[in-house]
C-alpha cells in the first residue's frame, strides 16, 4: 500500500475513533485492501448495537465494575476490529488478505478474530493503548504488525 494512502487513512481512522461514546478510551478502526488502496469497512469501539449509549446501557459497565484498564476484555463496550469484522460479516465483504490499521494495539481476543478472518497485517497508529495486547498473539501466527506514528497516549508500549 502506498505510504500516502496510509498517512490519509490514518487521518481517516483517528476521525473515526471520534464517534466512540466510550469514557475511558475511543479507538477507530479500518479493513484496507492493499492491492486497490482502499478502505473496506471501518468500525469504533461503542456499546452493542441498539442496545444503549454505553456498553452497560447510560454507563460505563467496565467504570460501574472498577474493572482496571487492559484487563478482562471480554466486558465492555464492542471493540473497534470487533465491530469491523462483524460489519466485514454483515455486508459480505471478504476479509481475507485485507489489512487492518488501529489506533491501538488490538486486545487478545481481537487478535485471534483478526488472525481467523485471514487478515494479514496490522498497522498500529503508535503510542496507543498499552494494557495487555494481543501483538505478540499476531506475530505468533504469521500476521504482520507495523507501528506507525501517531498522536500518544500517555502510556506506553514497546511492539518489539
Amino acid at each position: 500500500m502506498k505510504e500516502k494512502h496510509i498517512r490519509i487513512r490514518i487521518e481517516q481512522c483517528l476521525a473515526l475513533a471520534k464517534a466512540s461514546n466510550c469514557p475511558r478510551r475511543k479507538f477507530g478502526a479500518l479493513l484496507l485492501d492493499p492491492e486497490r488502496n482502499v478502505v473496506l469497512m471501518d468500525g469504533y469501539n461503542g456499546g452493542p448495537r441498539g442496545g444503549g449509549h454505553l456498553c452497560g446501557g447510560e454507563s460505563c459497565l467496565r467504570d460501574d465494575l472498577g474493572i482496571r484498564s487492559g484487563q478482562r476484555m471480554e466486558v465492555g463496550c464492542h471493540h473497534a476490529e470487533m465491530n469491523v469484522i462483524c460489519n466485514c460479516a454483515a455486508s459480505g465483504v471478504p476479509t481475507k488478505g485485507g489489512w487492518i490499521l488501529v489506533t491501538g494495539e488490538p486486545c487478545v481476543l481481537c487478535a485471534k478474530l483478526i488472525h481467523h478472518a485471514g487478515i494479514t497485517k496490522v498497522i498500529v497508529v503508535g503510542g496507543g493503548y498499552a494494557g495487555e495486547n494481543g501483538v505478540r498473539y499476531l506475530r505468533e501466527h504469521g500476521i504482520g504488525v507495523e507501528s506507525v506514528e501517531g498522536p500518544q497516549d500517555e502510556r506506553t508500549v514497546d511492539l518489539t
